[in-house]
Parts: structure tokens; C-alpha cells; sequence
């Protein structure tokens, strides 16, 4: 029980040196993202104003600075901790699962970069270059064998996957999902708030089945959400970009495998399931995003081919709300996970 207590206690720590290194620093990468023109038109305002991109970079910042105190204590204060399983034992599984959010965000970041000369949009990286670089980064998860080999299904039971988990399993779910939570988002506070709600619920639900590196990592990413949200919401003073979709495209996936709560991580994702299936219908072409109508949000196309275009398609809603309405919908997969 005191060890339980000690964790706990440095893991909040933790997640509070997240919070402010994120909220502290996140105003300096603004100015220094105007500074060099990475920015691009806020598509849902009436005058598109220039806004910053590239949210991912100094939440990662402050995610690394949680994640790295934890990991001194745990180092020069093992005893601390007992035997559970984040002792320095478990050291190897927490620089693994950092350093595949660390490359992927990396490569978020390579994609907002390139920026169209009208600033409408970043025109990011080819479609074969996404996949590829993002392979990358499940390779620190498959050197160590992150996860449990044995899954079980509904009304199939449990499979042994062997070597094919580490080897297959593993950069099929980094890729994927980090491709994944980058194709819903458009909208201010949209991609913060969402990360925000599965990660917690992700987090709460490795904490209840003792995944503590799981659990802990994820109290540190939401803690650096809480602290961006204040600068992503309506009106944003930054936006999302690639760097912070991927970032928690690979904080999801990584949660998932170490926690082995992967069948959780998949029912709370079917918001983005459903959005790859929407945007397949329009061949990957169709945007999310709309224009401002006496600020409310139109959708450009007469058709469905996004969640949020079935509030935007009416012209009824402002963009707040439109969030809103889609933070409710991940509030209830994520409370899915604790019924079904």
C-alpha cells in the first residue's frame, strides 16, 4: 500500500510538471512559429487570420519533462516503488514508449512544416512518405517485445500471436493509429479535447487492471492537453497540426499495447473508424472544415463525408458547439469501455 501511495503521489507530480511546463512554454513557441511563417489560415473564421500550427511540439515538450522526472525518481529511489511493475525493471518499457511518441511527433512536425505558398493549408508529405517515416517509430516497441502476445476476442477466445505481435501487430497499430487520430480534427480544440477524453478514460481503465506505465503515461499526456487546451479553444491562439494528431495517435496505440488493453483502445476509437470510412467515400479529398456563415459553420459539400458534417452540412451551429457535439460523442465510447 505505501508503494501504491508513493507512485501515485510522484506520478501526479509528474503529471503537474507537465501541465506547466506545456502551459509555460506554449506561448514562446507561438511567437517563434510566427516568427518563421509556420502558420496557416484558421479556415472556420470569417477572415481566416493566420494562426500558428504545430501544437504537438510543446506538448511533448512538457510530456518528456513529466515523463523524465518520473523517470529520475524511479532510478535514484527505487525502493520507493516496491515491486510493482514500474520499478526500473520497467524502465526499459517507459524510454521505449517515449521514444516512439518522440520520433512520431517528430514526423507530425516534418509534415506542418510544409506549408502552401496561400497559407490555406500545409500540403504535409506524400501519401506513401506518412506510413513509412510513422513505421519508424514503432521500432522502440519492437526491439523490447512491448506487450502481451495473447489477445482475447469476443466469441472467438484467446490467440497467441507469438512473434507476429512484436514483429507485425505492433507497427500495423503505431502506423494505423496514428494515421488514424490525424484525419479528424479541423475544428479549434477539437483534436486537445477529444485526446483529452479517451486518454483519461484509457488511463483510469490501465489503472484499475494495475498497468501502472500505462496509466502513467497516460496522466501525463492529459495533464499537457489540459494545459494546450487553453491555447487550442475557440479562438485558437495555435492550432493541432500533424505533430500533435500523431502524437496522440502514438500515445493511444502505445497506452494500448503496454497496458494490454487493446481491445479498450479499439472501442474507443470507433469515432475514427467511422471518420476513415466517411472520408474513403470522398476518396481522402473531402474536408472537414467549412466556412463562417454569420458565425455559424457551413459544410462545403452537399454529402456526408465527415462526422462533424453532420452539424455543419445545416449551417445551424458555431464552431464551439460543433466541438462540443463531438466531444460528447467521444464521452460516450469512452464511457463504452466501462459497461461493455
Amino acid at each position: 500500500m505505501k508503494s501504491l501511495i508513493f507512485t501515485i503521489i510522484i506520478t501526479m507530480v509528474s503529471g503537474i510538471i507537465s501541465l506547466l511546463v506545456t502551459y509555460l512554454i506554449t506561448p514562446w513557441f507561438t511567437k517563434y512559429f510566427k516568427k518563421i511563417g509556420l502558420t496557416v489560415k484558421d479556415q472556420n473564421k470569417k477572415n481566416k487570420p493566420l494562426v500558428p500550427l504545430s501544437a504537438g511540439i510543446p506538448l511533448i515538450v512538457g510530456l518528456v519533462a513529466g515523463l523524465f522526472f518520473y523517470i529520475f525518481y524511479i532510478t535514484f529511489f527505487p525502493g520507493s516503488v516496491g515491486n510493482l511493475d514500474i520499478g526500473t525493471e520497467g524502465l526499459p518499457i517507459l524510454f521505449a514508449a517515449t521514444t516512439t511518441i518522440i520520433i512520431i511527433t517528430f514526423v507530425g512536425f516534418m509534415d506542418d512544416l510544409l506549408i502552401r505558398k496561400d497559407k490555406e493549408t500545409s500540403y504535409g508529405l506524400k501519401q506513401w512518405q506518412k506510413p513509412l517515416l510513422t513505421l519508424v517509430a514503432a521500432i522502440p516497441l519492437m526491439v523490447i517485445k512491448a506487450g502481451t502476445y495473447q489477445m482475447a476476442f469476443p466469441f472467438i477466445g484467446v490467440i497467441n500471436f507469438g512473434v507476429l505481435y512484436p514483429l507485425l501487430l505492433i507497427p500495423i497499430g503505431v502506423v494505423g493509429a496514428s494515421n488514424m487520430v490525424n484525419m479528424l480534427g479541423g475544428f479549434n480544440g477539437l483534436e486537445v479535447g477529444m485526446g483529452i477524453i479517451y486518454m483519461t478514460s484509457l488511463g483510469l481503465y490501465a489503472f484499475q487492471y494495475h498497468r501502472w506505465t500505462a496509466s502513467i503515461i497516460s496522466l501525463v499526456v492529459v495533464s499537457g492537453l489540459i494545459a494546450l487546451w487553453f491555447y487550442n479553444k475557440t479562438p485558437a491562439k495555435i492550432l493541432a497540426g500533424d505533430s500533435l494528431t500523431y502524437l496522440l495517435g502514438a500515445s493511444l496505440v502505445t497506452v494500448a499495447i503496454i497496458g494490454n488493453i487493446e481491445r479498450a483502445a479499439i472501442i474507443i476509437s470507433i469515432p475514427f473508424f467511422i471518420e476513415f470510412i466517411l472520408k474513403a467515400r470522398g476518396k481522402f479529398k473531402k474536408q472537414t472544415y467549412g466556412y463562417e456563415v454569420k458565425g455559424k459553420i457551413k459544410s462545403k459539400y452537399d454529402k456526408i463525408y465527415s462526422i462533424p458534417h453532420f452539424f455543419t452540412i445545416s449551417g445551424k451551429f458555431t464552431e464551439k458547439q460543433i466541438v462540443y457535439f463531438m466531444l460528447l460523442i467521444q464521452l460516450i465510447f469512452a464511457i463504452t469501455i466501462w459497461v461493455i
